[in-house]
């Protein structure tokens, strides 16, 4: 009988410490497997330069994936316009720009919640109706009075930029009009109401076999630099402050690179 007993004892004692063990490891798993992508949630609202749109698409699904329970919004539009609407009061989390210029008006206007990063880099490409039909071959061509030339607005980073190239080249181009976007330069081309325009090599990957590309040496002169920055009325600062991180992180910059922008 005591033999039994002591069985029966050491059975127990070899339950408790199998529990006991277990309840340590579940505990364990718990905390290594509970991470900030769990604090992470809510809604942000992303100001973001017009060139940015399709690969700032993905990365909201990418970010909402990762972080469920999270909604991200976008204001895609011209850098400059984003600029003016963010100092008028309108509401935002982050703020992705086409350049250095119009990141320094949001510093001047304390509108950032901290330093911005660079995250990308672009330069101009020609782009025309598919087939070129104007025969377009160089940077020279679009000063042809005979060629209805789209360009950027100055004020709008692609427009700075096509300025710096004019300036670099000694080419003065009369366009027939200056867009807020480089989107809305590219919708023209795209439609045939111009011969061609000036946009982003990655605007122009976009839009495929809607155009035809025309590479000019002179566009290394204006190089776009991309900073991105969340911003000090941001309502959920984790959130946007992790979707920065994503942009600038190795997920992101493949999102970029695969739409063909620079590393900065």
């Amino acid at each position: 009988m005591n033999n039994l007993y002591g069985r029966a004892a050491a059975v127990l004692a070899a339950a408790t410490l199998i529990l006991t063990g277990c309840s340590t490891s579940d505990s364990t798993d718990t905390s290594t497997t509970t991470d900030a992508s769990s604090e992470i949630s809510g809604d942000i609202t992303v100001f973001a330069a017009a060139s940015l749109t399709a690969t700032f698409t993905e990365l909201g699904e990418i970010f909402e994936a990762a972080h469920p329970g999270t909604s991200v919004s976008f204001n895609f539009a011209g850098s400059s316009d984003l600029v003016a609407q963010l100092t008028q009061g309108a509401p935002g989390d982050v703020f992705a720009s086409a350049d250095t210029t119009n990141m320094t008006k949001a510093v001047d206007a304390d509108l950032l919640a901290g330093e911005p990063t660079n995250f990308a880099t672009n330069t101009l490409t020609i782009v025309t109706p598919p087939g070129n039909p104007k025969n377009i071959t160089s940077f020279a061509d679009l000063a042809n009075p005979d060629n209805l030339v789209v360009i950027c607005a100055p004020q709008v980073p692609c427009g700075a930029a096509t300025v710096k190239v004019e300036e670099a080249a000694g080419v003065d181009i009369a366009p027939v009009s200056e867009e807020s976007a480089v989107t809305d330069v590219l919708g023209k081309v795209i439609s045939g109401q111009a011969d061609a325009g000036l946009v982003y090599v990655t605007d122009a990957a976009g839009a495929g076999d809607q155009v035809t590309t025309v590479a000019f040496p002179e566009s290394s002169e204006a190089v776009n630099t991309y900073p991105i920055a969340v911003l000090s009325d941001s309502a959920n600062t984790a959130a946007a402050e992790a979707f920065e991180e994503l942009v600038t992180s190795p997920e992101g910059r493949q999102v970029l690179s695969a739409a063909g922008f620079e590393a900065p």
